[in-house]
């Protein structure tokens, strides 16, 4: 499988074309952050499950069931124990490199899903900051709804911090409407993510994410543009990582679409884009290695 290598300072990362044009390893002063498989070619066996990917033309679940959107059904498979559709239809698709560096691009439609779209994603490594930028367009002479964002699964032990107040306090529920943070679900301090979560968090303050990995004494911010207005943490029992991912609208976005509620997705017209980018700037500090307590 090829292996596109970007960045020979303190940040290195690995682009996986065949993969999804996902990262595959993502390395910061000489340790890896991604849970990332020995052999690469399991992506495309549990392609859901490592590195990170982008997620388009929806994000996070939809039912799988038909639903009528823009004059359109949309009638999706079902890739989730839960019975939902999940994260999108490139994550395991073959990309291919374009013209410009650390650009990759794919083409979709079909399998249930109405409309023809490309996406494109890029990459760039500079010293110790990695951006990623990703662009949906609506290939289709008809209006498309459009979501787009990033799954990373990151190393444990993780904490984060989420400036928000308010979220959706289960993506397992589709149809959830959001609520103020509080007690386990309130994240705006540093802190390790209680197991077992997984919401997505919106209105968050200066369109940033705080991650360290204490043991690793690496710290990162997440710099997010104005259409990554949600945020999810989860942290399931089932996987010993973490994700913390970007994208533009909540669980059930195209329910919420045609129910014009809060969360929703995007109607693209025909032609139209809509990106999502992304700025991770990591940086060290020194871990306090405390003596073992007498007993």
């Amino acid at each position: 499988m090829k292996e596109d290598q970007y960045g020979d300072g303190p940040v290195e990362a690995v682009m996986l074309p065949e993969a999804g044009a996902r990262l595959h390893r993502l390395r910061a002063f000489g340790h890896d952050l991604l849970r990332t498989p020995s052999d690469p070619r399991r992506h495309l066996r549990e392609p859901l499950d490592w590195g990170a990917y982008v997620m388009a033309p929806w994000c996070n679940r939809t039912p799988a069931e038909p639903i009528a959107v823009a004059g359109q059904t949309v009638s999706l498979a079902s890739n989730w124990p839960d019975g939902t559709a999940i994260h999108g239809q490139v994550a395991d698709a073959r990309w291919e490199a374009t013209s410009g560096e650390g650009e990759y691009l794919v083409r979709g439609g079909g399998d249930g899903w109405p409309w023809d779209y490309e996406v494109k994603t890029t990459i760039a490594v500079t010293g110790a900051t990695v951006s990623l930028t990703s662009t949906l367009t609506n290939r289709s002479a008809l209006p498309m709804p459009g979501g787009l964002g990033v799954h990373p699964w990151w190393r444990r032990p993780l904490r984060v911090a989420v400036d928000a107040a308010i979220v959706y306090p289960s993506n397992l529920e589709p149809a959830g409407i959001p609520a103020p943070v509080a007690g386990a679900l309130d994240l705006r301090r540093l802190g390790a993510p209680a197991d077992g979560l997984d919401g997505t968090w919106t209105a968050i303050a200066d369109r940033a994410v705080d991650l360290e990995w204490p043991d690793l004494g690496i710290r990162a911010t997440l710099r997010l543009s104005g259409t990554a207005d949600h945020v999810v943490v989860a942290t399931p029992h089932s996987v010993d990582a973490a994700a913390v991912e970007w994208q533009t609208h909540a669980a059930g976005g195209l329910e919420r679409l045609v129910q014009g509620v809060r969360g929703a997705m995007k109607l693209l017209e025909p032609g139209e884009a809509m990106g999502i980018d992304a700025e991770l700037a990591f940086r060290q500090f020194e871990t306090v290695r405390h003596a073992p307590e007498r007993t």
